[in-house]
Protein backbone atom coordinates (compact mmCIF):
# COMPACT_ATOMS: atom_id res chain seq x y z
CA UNK A 1 0.00 0.00 0.00
CA UNK A 2 2.94 2.34 0.61
CA UNK A 3 3.78 2.02 -3.09
CA UNK A 4 0.39 3.54 -3.99
CA UNK A 5 1.04 6.51 -1.70
CA UNK A 6 4.17 7.19 -3.74
CA UNK A 7 1.89 8.06 -6.67
CA UNK A 8 0.85 11.29 -4.91
CA UNK A 9 3.66 13.38 -6.49
CA UNK A 10 2.40 12.26 -9.91
CA UNK A 11 -1.15 13.39 -9.01
CA UNK A 12 -0.13 16.73 -7.47
CA UNK A 13 0.26 18.65 -10.77
CA UNK A 14 -3.43 18.01 -11.47
CA UNK A 15 -4.75 19.16 -8.10
CA UNK A 16 -7.33 21.47 -9.75
CA UNK A 17 -8.95 18.60 -11.63
CA UNK A 18 -8.79 16.44 -8.49
CA UNK A 19 -10.49 19.23 -6.50
CA UNK A 20 -13.30 19.53 -9.08
CA UNK A 21 -13.73 15.75 -9.11
CA UNK A 22 -13.93 15.79 -5.29
CA UNK A 23 -16.61 18.50 -5.42
CA UNK A 24 -18.58 16.40 -7.91
CA UNK A 25 -18.23 13.41 -5.61
CA UNK A 26 -19.46 15.38 -2.59
CA UNK A 27 -22.41 16.77 -4.51
CA UNK A 28 -23.28 13.32 -5.84
CA UNK A 29 -23.16 11.85 -2.34
CA UNK A 30 -25.41 14.63 -1.00
CA UNK A 31 -27.90 14.03 -3.81
CA UNK A 32 -27.95 10.30 -3.08
CA UNK A 33 -28.63 10.98 0.62
CA UNK A 34 -31.47 13.33 -0.16
CA UNK A 35 -33.62 10.86 -2.10
CA UNK A 36 -34.38 8.40 0.77
CA UNK A 37 -35.46 11.35 2.95
CA UNK A 38 -37.85 12.53 0.19
CA UNK A 39 -39.26 8.99 -0.08
CA UNK A 40 -39.83 8.96 3.69
CA UNK A 41 -41.76 12.25 3.47
CA UNK A 42 -43.81 10.95 0.54
CA UNK A 43 -44.91 7.93 2.60
CA UNK A 44 -45.39 9.62 5.96
CA UNK A 45 -46.84 12.90 4.69
CA UNK A 46 -48.00 12.73 1.08
CA UNK A 47 -49.65 9.30 1.18
CA UNK A 48 -50.95 9.78 4.73
CA UNK A 49 -52.66 13.05 3.69
CA UNK A 50 -53.50 11.81 0.18
CA UNK A 51 -51.99 15.08 -1.05
CA UNK A 52 -51.57 14.71 -4.82
CA UNK A 53 -49.85 18.08 -5.18
CA UNK A 54 -47.25 17.04 -2.59
CA UNK A 55 -46.69 13.75 -4.41
CA UNK A 56 -46.25 15.61 -7.73
CA UNK A 57 -43.77 18.05 -6.17
CA UNK A 58 -41.81 15.14 -4.69
CA UNK A 59 -41.77 13.32 -8.05
CA UNK A 60 -40.52 16.42 -9.85
CA UNK A 61 -37.89 17.00 -7.14
CA UNK A 62 -36.63 13.41 -7.48
CA UNK A 63 -36.55 13.82 -11.27
CA UNK A 64 -34.56 17.04 -10.93
CA UNK A 65 -32.15 15.38 -8.54
CA UNK A 66 -31.75 12.52 -11.04
CA UNK A 67 -30.81 14.94 -13.83
CA UNK A 68 -28.35 16.73 -11.51
CA UNK A 69 -26.87 13.37 -10.48
CA UNK A 70 -26.32 12.46 -14.14
CA UNK A 71 -24.41 15.70 -14.71
CA UNK A 72 -22.33 15.28 -11.56
CA UNK A 73 -21.65 11.64 -12.39
CA UNK A 74 -20.43 12.63 -15.86
CA UNK A 75 -18.16 15.32 -14.38
CA UNK A 76 -16.75 12.93 -11.78
CA UNK A 77 -16.07 10.15 -14.25
CA UNK A 78 -14.59 12.44 -16.90
CA UNK A 79 -12.30 14.23 -14.45
CA UNK A 80 -11.11 11.06 -12.73
CA UNK A 81 -10.51 9.33 -16.06
CA UNK A 82 -8.62 12.40 -17.32
CA UNK A 83 -6.44 12.53 -14.22
CA UNK A 84 -5.84 8.75 -14.36
CA UNK A 85 -4.71 8.93 -17.98
CA UNK A 86 -2.47 11.95 -17.35
CA UNK A 87 -0.86 10.36 -14.29
CA UNK A 88 -0.16 7.08 -16.04
CA UNK A 89 1.06 8.98 -19.12
CA UNK A 90 3.57 10.80 -16.92
CA UNK A 91 4.43 7.61 -15.04
CA UNK A 92 5.08 5.64 -18.22
CA UNK A 93 7.24 8.47 -19.59
CA UNK A 94 9.20 8.67 -16.33
CA UNK A 95 9.70 4.91 -16.30
CA UNK A 96 10.87 4.80 -19.92
CA UNK A 97 13.20 7.78 -19.44
CA UNK A 98 14.66 6.12 -16.34
CA UNK A 99 15.25 2.90 -18.28
CA UNK A 100 17.20 4.95 -20.83
CA UNK A 101 19.48 6.24 -18.07
CA UNK A 102 20.11 2.90 -16.38
CA UNK A 103 23.48 1.34 -17.01
CA UNK A 104 24.22 -1.41 -19.51
CA UNK A 105 24.92 -3.72 -16.56
CA UNK A 106 21.31 -3.38 -15.39
CA UNK A 107 19.99 -4.36 -18.82
CA UNK A 108 22.47 -7.26 -18.97
CA UNK A 109 20.93 -8.89 -15.91
CA UNK A 110 17.26 -7.88 -16.31
CA UNK A 111 15.08 -9.82 -18.79
CA UNK A 112 13.57 -7.47 -21.36
CA UNK A 113 10.17 -9.12 -20.91
CA UNK A 114 10.07 -7.98 -17.29
CA UNK A 115 10.77 -4.40 -18.34
CA UNK A 116 8.10 -4.53 -21.05
CA UNK A 117 5.60 -5.99 -18.58
CA UNK A 118 6.28 -3.25 -16.04
CA UNK A 119 6.01 -0.50 -18.64
CA UNK A 120 2.69 -1.80 -20.01
CA UNK A 121 0.87 -4.19 -17.68
CA UNK A 122 1.82 -2.65 -14.34
CA UNK A 123 1.06 0.88 -15.51
CA UNK A 124 -2.27 -0.39 -16.86
CA UNK A 125 -3.22 -1.75 -13.43
CA UNK A 126 -2.53 1.67 -11.90
CA UNK A 127 -4.67 3.31 -14.59
CA UNK A 128 -7.61 1.06 -13.68
CA UNK A 129 -7.14 1.81 -9.99
CA UNK A 130 -7.01 5.58 -10.44
CA UNK A 131 -9.82 5.57 -12.97
CA UNK A 132 -12.26 3.50 -10.96
CA UNK A 133 -11.01 1.85 -7.83
CA UNK A 134 -9.71 4.88 -5.96
CA UNK A 135 -12.83 6.96 -6.64
CA UNK A 136 -15.11 4.09 -5.70
CA UNK A 137 -13.22 3.57 -2.44
CA UNK A 138 -13.44 7.28 -1.62
CA UNK A 139 -17.11 7.38 -2.54
CA UNK A 140 -17.80 4.27 -0.49
CA UNK A 141 -15.98 5.69 2.55
CA UNK A 142 -17.76 9.03 2.20
CA UNK A 143 -21.12 7.36 1.69
CA UNK A 144 -20.56 5.03 4.65
CA UNK A 145 -19.75 7.90 7.03
CA UNK A 146 -22.62 10.05 5.74
CA UNK A 147 -25.22 7.26 5.72
CA UNK A 148 -24.28 5.94 9.14
CA UNK A 149 -24.36 9.49 10.50
CA UNK A 150 -27.85 10.09 9.10
CA UNK A 151 -29.12 6.70 10.28
CA UNK A 152 -27.77 7.01 13.82
CA UNK A 153 -29.12 10.56 14.06
CA UNK A 154 -32.58 9.39 12.97
CA UNK A 155 -32.86 6.11 14.89
CA UNK A 156 -29.78 4.80 16.78
CA UNK A 157 -31.26 1.37 17.58
CA UNK A 158 -32.30 0.60 14.02
CA UNK A 159 -28.99 1.98 12.74
CA UNK A 160 -27.08 -0.33 15.09
CA UNK A 161 -29.06 -3.33 13.87
CA UNK A 162 -28.46 -2.34 10.22
CA UNK A 163 -24.71 -1.97 10.74
CA UNK A 164 -24.16 -5.42 12.31
CA UNK A 165 -23.61 -7.28 9.00
CA UNK A 166 -21.14 -4.62 7.84
CA UNK A 167 -18.63 -5.50 10.58
CA UNK A 168 -17.69 -8.99 9.29
CA UNK A 169 -17.84 -7.63 5.73
CA UNK A 170 -15.15 -5.03 6.47
CA UNK A 171 -13.03 -7.57 8.38
CA UNK A 172 -13.15 -9.97 5.42
CA UNK A 173 -12.14 -7.23 3.01
CA UNK A 174 -9.20 -6.19 5.19
CA UNK A 175 -8.03 -9.80 5.52
CA UNK A 176 -8.30 -10.31 1.76
CA UNK A 177 -6.45 -7.05 1.17
CA UNK A 178 -3.44 -8.27 3.16
CA UNK A 179 -3.11 -11.23 0.78
CA UNK A 180 -4.01 -9.46 -2.45
CA UNK A 181 -0.83 -7.42 -2.97
CA UNK A 182 1.48 -10.42 -2.64
CA UNK A 183 -0.76 -12.56 -4.84
CA UNK A 184 -0.81 -9.90 -7.58
CA UNK A 185 2.94 -9.39 -7.27
CA UNK A 186 3.32 -13.07 -8.12
CA UNK A 187 0.93 -12.60 -11.06
CA UNK A 188 2.93 -9.64 -12.38
CA UNK A 189 6.21 -11.54 -12.09
CA UNK A 190 4.68 -14.46 -13.99
CA UNK A 191 3.36 -12.09 -16.64
CA UNK A 192 6.89 -10.73 -17.05
CA UNK A 193 8.18 -14.27 -17.65
CA UNK A 194 5.51 -14.90 -20.28
CA UNK A 195 6.38 -11.61 -22.00
CA UNK A 196 10.06 -12.57 -21.96
CA UNK A 197 9.29 -15.94 -23.57
CA UNK A 198 7.26 -14.27 -26.34
CA UNK A 199 9.86 -11.54 -26.92
CA UNK A 200 12.76 -14.02 -27.09
CA UNK A 201 10.95 -16.30 -29.52
CA UNK A 202 9.80 -13.51 -31.79
CA UNK A 203 13.35 -12.16 -31.99
CA UNK A 204 14.85 -15.64 -32.32
CA UNK A 205 12.24 -17.11 -34.66
CA UNK A 206 14.84 -18.06 -37.28
CA UNK A 207 17.03 -19.83 -34.72
CA UNK A 208 14.07 -21.80 -33.36
CA UNK A 209 13.09 -22.94 -36.87
CA UNK A 210 16.68 -23.70 -37.87
CA UNK A 211 17.14 -26.10 -34.94
CA UNK A 212 13.61 -27.51 -35.13
CA UNK A 213 12.96 -26.48 -31.52
CA UNK A 214 9.33 -25.44 -31.99
CA UNK A 215 7.97 -28.22 -29.77
CA UNK A 216 10.42 -27.53 -26.95
CA UNK A 217 9.77 -23.79 -27.11
CA UNK A 218 6.02 -24.40 -26.98
CA UNK A 219 6.58 -26.50 -23.86
CA UNK A 220 8.72 -23.77 -22.26
CA UNK A 221 6.01 -21.20 -23.00
CA UNK A 222 3.32 -23.51 -21.63
CA UNK A 223 5.30 -23.84 -18.38
CA UNK A 224 5.54 -20.06 -17.99
CA UNK A 225 1.91 -19.63 -19.00
CA UNK A 226 0.91 -22.32 -16.49
CA UNK A 227 2.69 -20.39 -13.75
CA UNK A 228 0.69 -17.28 -14.71
CA UNK A 229 -2.51 -19.35 -14.84
CA UNK A 230 -1.87 -20.79 -11.37
CA UNK A 231 -1.14 -17.34 -9.94
CA UNK A 232 -4.33 -15.94 -11.45
CA UNK A 233 -6.35 -18.95 -10.32
CA UNK A 234 -5.17 -18.46 -6.73
CA UNK A 235 -6.61 -14.95 -6.73
CA UNK A 236 -9.84 -16.08 -8.40
CA UNK A 237 -10.26 -18.86 -5.83
CA UNK A 238 -9.76 -16.48 -2.91
CA UNK A 239 -12.10 -13.93 -4.47
CA UNK A 240 -14.75 -16.58 -5.21
CA UNK A 241 -14.71 -17.69 -1.58
CA UNK A 242 -15.26 -14.20 -0.25
CA UNK A 243 -17.63 -12.67 -2.81
CA UNK A 244 -20.77 -14.80 -2.12
CA UNK A 245 -20.46 -14.02 1.57
CA UNK A 246 -20.69 -10.29 0.83
CA UNK A 247 -24.02 -10.78 -0.98
CA UNK A 248 -25.34 -12.84 1.91
CA UNK A 249 -24.31 -10.23 4.47
CA UNK A 250 -25.93 -7.40 2.49
CA UNK A 251 -29.12 -9.43 2.19
CA UNK A 252 -28.97 -10.10 5.93
CA UNK A 253 -28.84 -6.35 6.58
CA UNK A 254 -32.05 -5.82 4.59
CA UNK A 255 -33.77 -8.65 6.50
CA UNK A 256 -32.74 -7.16 9.85
CA UNK A 257 -34.01 -3.70 8.91
CA UNK A 258 -37.37 -5.06 7.72
CA UNK A 259 -37.73 -7.41 10.72
CA UNK A 260 -36.76 -5.07 13.51
CA UNK A 261 -38.07 -1.96 11.77
CA UNK A 262 -41.42 -3.61 11.04
CA UNK A 263 -41.81 -4.55 14.70
CA UNK A 264 -40.96 -0.97 15.74
CA UNK A 265 -43.63 0.32 13.33
CA UNK A 266 -46.18 -2.04 14.85
CA UNK A 267 -45.25 -0.79 18.32
CA UNK A 268 -45.50 2.82 17.16
CA UNK A 269 -41.81 3.50 17.84
CA UNK A 270 -41.13 4.67 14.26
CA UNK A 271 -42.93 5.31 11.01
CA UNK A 272 -43.25 3.18 7.90
CA UNK A 273 -41.57 5.93 5.89
CA UNK A 274 -38.54 5.87 8.17
CA UNK A 275 -38.15 2.09 7.78
CA UNK A 276 -38.38 2.43 4.00
CA UNK A 277 -35.84 5.29 4.14
CA UNK A 278 -33.55 3.14 6.30
CA UNK A 279 -33.76 0.36 3.75
CA UNK A 280 -33.01 2.84 0.95
CA UNK A 281 -29.98 4.08 2.87
CA UNK A 282 -28.80 0.52 3.35
CA UNK A 283 -29.28 -0.12 -0.39
CA UNK A 284 -26.98 2.86 -0.98
CA UNK A 285 -24.38 1.03 1.11
CA UNK A 286 -25.23 -2.39 -0.29
CA UNK A 287 -23.81 -1.96 -3.80
CA UNK A 288 -20.47 -0.50 -2.62
CA UNK A 289 -20.35 -3.12 0.11
CA UNK A 290 -20.73 -5.89 -2.45
CA UNK A 291 -17.98 -4.20 -4.48
CA UNK A 292 -15.68 -3.93 -1.47
CA UNK A 293 -13.83 -7.16 -2.14
CA UNK A 294 -13.56 -6.32 -5.85
CA UNK A 295 -12.14 -2.91 -4.92
CA UNK A 296 -9.65 -4.52 -2.57
CA UNK A 297 -8.76 -6.86 -5.44
CA UNK A 298 -8.20 -3.88 -7.77
CA UNK A 299 -6.19 -2.07 -5.10
CA UNK A 300 -3.99 -5.11 -4.53
CA UNK A 301 -3.25 -5.41 -8.24
CA UNK A 302 -2.38 -1.70 -8.45
CA UNK A 303 -0.20 -1.90 -5.30
CA UNK A 304 1.73 -4.83 -6.78
CA UNK A 305 2.16 -2.95 -10.07
CA UNK A 306 3.30 0.21 -8.26
CA UNK A 307 5.77 -1.82 -6.21
CA UNK A 308 7.34 -3.30 -9.36
CA UNK A 309 7.45 0.11 -11.07
CA UNK A 310 9.12 1.82 -8.13
CA UNK A 311 11.62 -1.03 -7.92
CA UNK A 312 12.82 0.23 -11.30
CA UNK A 313 12.55 3.94 -10.47
CA UNK A 314 14.45 3.38 -7.21
CA UNK A 315 17.30 1.68 -9.06
CA UNK A 316 20.09 4.19 -9.44
CA UNK A 317 22.29 4.03 -12.55
CA UNK A 318 25.56 2.34 -11.69
CA UNK A 319 27.27 4.55 -14.27
CA UNK A 320 26.42 8.25 -14.18
CA UNK A 321 28.05 11.64 -14.36
CA UNK A 322 29.42 12.93 -11.04
CA UNK A 323 27.84 16.10 -9.58
CA UNK A 324 30.85 18.23 -10.57
CA UNK A 325 31.36 16.47 -13.93
CA UNK A 326 33.76 18.00 -16.41
CA UNK A 327 32.07 18.76 -19.74
CA UNK A 328 34.54 17.37 -22.22
CA UNK A 329 35.60 19.70 -25.04
CA UNK A 330 36.73 18.28 -28.41
CA UNK A 331 39.40 15.75 -27.54
CA UNK A 332 42.67 14.80 -29.20
CA UNK A 333 42.02 11.09 -28.66
CA UNK A 334 44.77 9.94 -26.31
CA UNK A 335 43.56 6.81 -24.48
CA UNK A 336 45.22 5.33 -21.41
CA UNK A 337 44.46 2.11 -19.53
CA UNK A 338 46.17 2.21 -16.13
CA UNK A 339 46.47 -1.29 -14.62
CA UNK A 340 42.83 -2.04 -15.35
CA UNK A 341 41.11 -5.03 -13.78
CA UNK A 342 37.44 -5.72 -14.50
CA UNK A 343 34.96 -8.28 -13.25
CA UNK A 344 31.30 -8.46 -14.21
CA UNK A 345 28.76 -8.34 -11.34
CA UNK A 346 28.15 -11.71 -9.66
CA UNK A 347 31.15 -13.19 -11.48
CA UNK A 348 34.14 -14.65 -9.66
CA UNK A 349 36.50 -14.57 -12.63
CA UNK A 350 38.12 -11.35 -13.84
CA UNK A 351 37.34 -10.53 -17.48
CA UNK A 352 40.37 -8.21 -17.64
CA UNK A 353 43.68 -8.63 -15.78
CA UNK A 354 46.10 -5.74 -15.26
CA UNK A 355 45.67 -4.11 -18.67
CA UNK A 356 48.20 -1.29 -18.99
CA UNK A 357 48.27 0.57 -22.27
CA UNK A 358 48.98 4.04 -23.71
CA UNK A 359 47.42 4.84 -27.10
CA UNK A 360 48.55 8.12 -28.72
CA UNK A 361 46.02 10.23 -30.63
CA UNK A 362 45.17 9.23 -34.21
CA UNK A 363 46.42 5.66 -33.68
CA UNK A 364 44.70 2.66 -35.24
CA UNK A 365 44.69 -0.14 -32.66
CA UNK A 366 43.61 -3.63 -33.64
CA UNK A 367 42.59 -6.17 -31.01
CA UNK A 368 42.64 -9.88 -31.78
CA UNK A 369 42.34 -13.02 -29.71
CA UNK A 370 40.18 -16.07 -29.14
CA UNK A 371 36.52 -15.80 -28.14
CA UNK A 372 36.11 -14.76 -24.52
CA UNK A 373 39.55 -13.20 -24.27
CA UNK A 374 38.17 -9.79 -23.20
CA UNK A 375 38.32 -7.83 -26.47
CA UNK A 376 34.78 -6.42 -26.35
CA UNK A 377 34.99 -5.87 -22.60
CA UNK A 378 38.09 -3.74 -23.09
CA UNK A 379 36.51 -1.37 -25.62
CA UNK A 380 33.23 -1.26 -23.62
CA UNK A 381 35.12 0.63 -20.92
CA UNK A 382 35.83 3.54 -23.31
CA UNK A 383 32.23 4.85 -23.63
CA UNK A 384 31.95 3.95 -19.92
CA UNK A 385 29.37 1.22 -20.31
CA UNK A 386 31.15 -0.22 -17.27
CA UNK A 387 33.70 1.08 -14.76
CA UNK A 388 36.92 -0.81 -14.02
CA UNK A 389 36.88 -2.87 -10.85
CA UNK A 390 40.41 -1.60 -10.25
CA UNK A 391 42.58 0.85 -12.16
CA UNK A 392 41.61 3.78 -14.38
CA UNK A 393 40.70 4.54 -17.98
CA UNK A 394 41.66 8.02 -19.19
CA UNK A 395 40.96 10.10 -22.28
CA UNK A 396 43.35 13.01 -22.83
CA UNK A 397 44.48 12.56 -19.24
CA UNK A 398 40.95 12.76 -17.76
CA UNK A 399 39.64 9.85 -15.69
CA UNK A 400 36.37 8.80 -17.38
CA UNK A 401 34.63 8.75 -13.98
CA UNK A 402 35.11 12.53 -13.68
CA UNK A 403 33.55 13.36 -17.07
CA UNK A 404 30.07 14.32 -18.19
CA UNK A 405 28.78 11.16 -19.90
CA UNK A 406 26.90 12.74 -22.85
CA UNK A 407 29.87 14.91 -23.85
CA UNK A 408 32.13 11.85 -23.65
CA UNK A 409 29.88 9.52 -25.64
CA UNK A 410 29.17 12.08 -28.34
CA UNK A 411 32.86 11.91 -29.25
CA UNK A 412 32.87 8.10 -29.55
CA UNK A 413 31.43 6.20 -32.48
CA UNK A 414 30.65 2.49 -32.24
CA UNK A 415 29.81 -0.21 -34.76
CA UNK A 416 28.96 -3.51 -33.09
CA UNK A 417 29.11 -7.03 -34.48
CA UNK A 418 25.31 -7.20 -34.61
CA UNK A 419 24.20 -3.62 -35.06
CA UNK A 420 20.59 -2.72 -34.41
CA UNK A 421 18.56 -0.79 -36.93
CA UNK A 422 15.28 0.84 -35.98
CA UNK A 423 11.94 0.40 -37.73
CA UNK A 424 12.16 3.67 -39.64
CA UNK A 425 13.72 4.98 -42.85
CA UNK A 426 17.32 4.36 -43.83
CA UNK A 427 17.90 8.13 -43.74
CA UNK A 428 16.73 8.34 -40.11
CA UNK A 429 18.80 5.29 -39.16
CA UNK A 430 21.97 6.85 -40.54
CA UNK A 431 21.18 10.20 -38.89
CA UNK A 432 20.33 8.58 -35.54
CA UNK A 433 23.32 10.14 -33.77
CA UNK A 434 22.95 13.47 -35.61
CA UNK A 435 19.28 14.18 -36.39
CA UNK A 436 20.23 17.64 -37.71
CA UNK A 437 22.58 16.26 -40.39
CA UNK A 438 22.08 17.53 -43.92
CA UNK A 439 21.19 15.31 -46.86
CA UNK A 440 24.70 15.78 -48.29
CA UNK A 441 26.29 14.67 -45.01
CA UNK A 442 24.07 11.56 -44.82
CA UNK A 443 24.91 10.60 -48.41
CA UNK A 444 28.64 11.20 -47.81
CA UNK A 445 28.58 8.89 -44.76
CA UNK A 446 26.72 6.24 -46.77
CA UNK A 447 29.26 6.47 -49.59
CA UNK A 448 32.14 6.15 -47.15
CA UNK A 449 30.54 3.00 -45.76
CA UNK A 450 30.00 1.58 -49.26
CA UNK A 451 26.22 1.71 -48.69
CA UNK A 452 25.12 4.43 -51.13
CA UNK A 453 24.83 2.24 -54.23
CA UNK A 454 22.66 -0.48 -52.70
CA UNK A 455 20.48 2.15 -50.97
CA UNK A 456 19.69 3.76 -54.34
CA UNK A 457 18.59 0.34 -55.65
CA UNK A 458 15.95 0.04 -52.90
CA UNK A 459 12.31 0.94 -53.78
CA UNK A 460 12.30 4.32 -52.02
CA UNK A 461 16.05 4.84 -51.74
CA UNK A 462 16.96 6.63 -48.52
CA UNK A 463 13.24 6.82 -47.62
CA UNK A 464 12.90 3.02 -47.57
CA UNK A 465 11.53 1.84 -44.23
CA UNK A 466 13.48 -1.12 -42.90
CA UNK A 467 11.73 -3.87 -40.99
CA UNK A 468 12.10 -4.48 -37.26
CA UNK A 469 15.84 -4.71 -36.39
CA UNK A 470 16.51 -4.24 -40.13
CA UNK A 471 15.35 -7.76 -41.06
CA UNK A 472 14.43 -6.67 -44.59
CA UNK A 473 18.14 -6.04 -45.30
CA UNK A 474 21.00 -8.49 -45.56
CA UNK A 475 23.56 -8.71 -42.78
CA UNK A 476 26.14 -6.87 -44.86
CA UNK A 477 23.68 -4.10 -45.75
CA UNK A 478 22.69 -3.62 -42.11
CA UNK A 479 26.33 -3.42 -41.10
CA UNK A 480 27.18 -0.85 -43.75
CA UNK A 481 24.29 1.36 -42.61
CA UNK A 482 25.53 0.99 -39.02
CA UNK A 483 29.02 2.05 -40.12
CA UNK A 484 27.55 5.08 -41.90
CA UNK A 485 25.64 5.94 -38.71
CA UNK A 486 28.87 5.89 -36.70
CA UNK A 487 30.83 7.87 -39.26
CA UNK A 488 28.22 10.62 -39.51
CA UNK A 489 28.83 11.75 -35.92
CA UNK A 490 32.50 12.30 -36.91
CA UNK A 491 33.82 10.77 -33.66
CA UNK A 492 37.30 11.43 -32.31
CA UNK A 493 37.39 7.82 -31.10
CA UNK A 494 35.99 5.10 -33.35
CA UNK A 495 35.26 1.56 -32.13
CA UNK A 496 34.64 -1.22 -34.65
CA UNK A 497 33.70 -4.41 -32.81
CA UNK A 498 34.06 -7.10 -35.47
CA UNK A 499 32.16 -4.67 -37.69
CA UNK A 500 32.99 -6.42 -40.98
CA UNK A 501 32.20 -9.98 -39.91
CA UNK A 502 28.76 -9.85 -41.58
CA UNK A 503 30.03 -8.92 -45.03
CA UNK A 504 31.72 -10.87 -47.78
CA UNK A 505 35.46 -10.56 -48.46
CA UNK A 506 35.06 -8.18 -51.41
CA UNK A 507 32.72 -5.86 -49.48
CA UNK A 508 34.99 -6.07 -46.46
CA UNK A 509 37.91 -4.92 -48.60
CA UNK A 510 35.92 -1.96 -49.93
CA UNK A 511 34.72 -0.97 -46.48
CA UNK A 512 38.19 -1.26 -44.96
CA UNK A 513 39.68 0.86 -47.72
CA UNK A 514 37.13 3.58 -46.96
CA UNK A 515 37.49 3.14 -43.20
CA UNK A 516 41.28 3.40 -43.23
CA UNK A 517 40.98 6.68 -45.08
CA UNK A 518 38.45 7.88 -42.53
CA UNK A 519 40.53 6.62 -39.60
CA UNK A 520 43.14 9.25 -40.40
CA UNK A 521 42.95 11.96 -37.76
CA UNK A 522 41.09 9.86 -35.20
CA UNK A 523 41.90 7.16 -32.65
CA UNK A 524 40.41 3.85 -33.75
CA UNK A 525 39.99 0.48 -32.06
CA UNK A 526 39.26 -2.45 -34.37
CA UNK A 527 38.22 -5.85 -33.02
CA UNK A 528 38.57 -8.50 -35.70
CA UNK A 529 38.80 -12.25 -36.10
CA UNK A 530 40.63 -12.20 -39.44
CA UNK A 531 44.28 -11.26 -39.40
CA UNK A 532 43.94 -9.81 -42.89
CA UNK A 533 41.63 -7.15 -41.44
CA UNK A 534 44.20 -5.83 -38.96
CA UNK A 535 47.49 -5.97 -40.88
CA UNK A 536 47.55 -2.23 -41.55
CA UNK A 537 46.91 -1.21 -37.95
CA UNK A 538 49.51 0.94 -36.18
CA UNK A 539 49.36 -1.32 -33.14
CA UNK A 540 48.00 -4.83 -32.70
CA UNK A 541 47.01 -6.15 -29.27
CA UNK A 542 46.76 -9.90 -28.81
CA UNK A 543 44.50 -10.84 -25.89
CA UNK A 544 44.04 -14.14 -24.13
CA UNK A 545 42.06 -14.81 -20.93
CA UNK A 546 41.69 -11.10 -20.18
CA UNK A 547 45.39 -10.23 -20.58
CA UNK A 548 47.41 -8.52 -23.31
CA UNK A 549 49.84 -11.30 -24.16
CA UNK A 550 51.42 -9.68 -27.24
CA UNK A 551 51.71 -6.18 -28.65
CA UNK A 552 53.25 -4.75 -31.79
CA UNK A 553 52.82 -4.25 -35.54
CA UNK A 554 51.88 -7.05 -37.92
CA UNK A 555 55.49 -7.58 -39.02
CA UNK A 556 56.85 -7.47 -35.46
CA UNK A 557 54.33 -10.04 -34.21
CA UNK A 558 55.03 -12.40 -37.10
CA UNK A 559 58.73 -12.43 -36.22
CA UNK A 560 58.09 -13.75 -32.71
CA UNK A 561 56.49 -17.02 -31.66
CA UNK A 562 53.10 -16.69 -30.01
CA UNK A 563 49.37 -16.63 -30.43
CA UNK A 564 49.33 -14.06 -33.25
CA UNK A 565 51.61 -16.08 -35.52
CA UNK A 566 49.59 -19.22 -34.76
CA UNK A 567 46.38 -17.41 -35.77
CA UNK A 568 48.02 -16.06 -38.92
CA UNK A 569 49.33 -19.47 -39.99
CA UNK A 570 46.01 -21.15 -39.21
CA UNK A 571 44.09 -18.64 -41.35
CA UNK A 572 46.72 -18.76 -44.08
CA UNK A 573 46.58 -22.57 -44.45
CA UNK A 574 43.23 -22.74 -46.33
CA UNK A 575 44.55 -20.22 -48.86
CA UNK A 576 47.68 -22.38 -49.41
CA UNK A 577 45.70 -25.60 -49.94
CA UNK A 578 45.67 -26.74 -53.60
CA UNK A 579 42.30 -26.46 -55.26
Amino acid sequence: MRALLRLIPFVRPYRRQVFLAALSLLALTAANLWIPRIIQQVIDVGLARKDRAYLLQAALLILGIGVARAGMLFARRYLTAWVAQRVTYDLRNRLYAHLQRLSIGFHDRTPSGQLISRTIEDVRSITHFLNGGLVEILQMALMFVAVMGVMFAANPRLALVASLPLIPLVLMAVQFGHKATQMFYRVDQSMGKVTTRVQENVVGAAVVRAFARETQEIERFEASNRELYDARLTIITQWARVMPTTFWLVALGTVLILWFGGRMVLRGETTLGEVVAFNSYFVLLGMPARQLVWLVNLTGEAAAGAKRIFEILDTQPEIQSPPDALRLKPIQGRVTFEHVFFRYPNEDRYALHDVHLEVPPNTVVAIVGPTGSGKTTLVSLLPRFYDPTRGRVLVDGHDLRTLDLPTLRRQIGMVLQTSLLFSTTIRENIAFGRPDATEAEIVAAAKAAQAHDFILRLPQGYDTVVGERGVTLSGGQRQRIAIARALLVNPRILILDDATSSVDTETEHLILEALFRLMEGRTTFIIAQRVATVKRADLILVMDQGRIVQMGTHEELLRQPGLYREMYEMQLQPEMQPA
